[in-house]
């Protein structure tokens, strides 16, 4: 019986601005259904991570596969249809301040002509709905919601597309624990709803055991432990022990910026 083929693989992966390595040789299996956590520092390398999956950034070098099938090498409209089924939270929920909410939410749909204007509203409502939004919500504007609201709309719309890939960068970023918990929740909810295979990046460590079932940290732009999300708090790295438990002394030493 042959291993099943991971949703998303790294092997190799690269990527330096100027003198500085971001990404320095980066292997990495995340299964179909699946949701993988990534943690590490700040500079650590994990939004530039997402962006090379993304195609925001081209790696210098190594191969990323979703499917078995490498976006380095495929053509570039296979390219951009193999990544148009990513859905993605920012982290600050970058949404659209000139258009109504339900037009945030439909961007994707619009953008495709997945749905005309007429029923757009209708259909952004229904996702509305899934992460607990009133379809009156449609009508406001991004900053007439609360934080707790933006995250939830950006939800909605990362998810409008029934992606087959979520990434989520910092979900809770800037929410009180209550509402970051309800965030997590929904975040689960609608990966478990679709059938998505996630990677989420945060900092938040009762997060990344909500989110996670497979974790694994980045330093130095490589990872140095993966692991199930449940023994992150004890996983027996030395240095990942000091970064999920915040300690002052260990192995990871302050850099000086230079």
């Amino acid at each position: 019986m042959t291993d099943p083929i991971p949703k998303i693989r790294l092997r190799g992966v690269r990527k330096q601005f100027g003198d500085k390595v971001v990404l320095d040789g980066i292997d990495l299996d995340v299964m179909p259904r699946t949701s993988l956590v990534v943690i590490g520092g700040s500079g650590s390398g994990k939004s530039v991570l997402l962006k090379c999956i993304l195609g925001l950034i081209e790696p210098d070098s190594g191969s990323i596969e979703i499917d078995g099938r490498d976006l380095m090498t495929m053509p570039r409209a296979e390219r951009e249809a193999a990544r148009a089924q990513i859905g993605m939270l920012f982290q600050n929920g970058a949404l659209f301040d000139s258009l109504p909410v339900w037009e945030n939410v439909a961007f994707g749909l619009l953008a495709r002509h997945k749905a005309s204007r007429a029923e757009a509203p209708e259909r952004a409502a229904a996702f509305l709905a899934q992460v607990g939004l009133a379809e009156s919500v449609g009508e406001l504007s991004p900053a007439e919601l609360s934080g707790g609201m933006q995250k939830r709309v950006a939800l909605a719309r990362a998810i409008a597309a029934q992606p087959d890939i979520l990434f989520f960068d910092e979900p809770t970023t800037g929410l009180d624990p209550i509402m970051g918990a309800i965030i997590d929740g929904l975040v689960v909810d609608c990966v478990k709803r679709l059938g998505s295979t996630a990677i989420a990046i945060t900092h938040d460590m009762a997060s990344a055991k909500r989110i996670g079932d497979r974790a694994a940290m980045i330093h130095k732009g490589q990872i140095i432990w993966n692991g199930h999300a449940a023994d992150l708090m004890n996983s027996g790295n030395p240095m990942v022990d000091q970064f999920t438990h915040g300690q002052r002394e260990g192995p990871i030493g302050m850099e000086l910026r230079r």
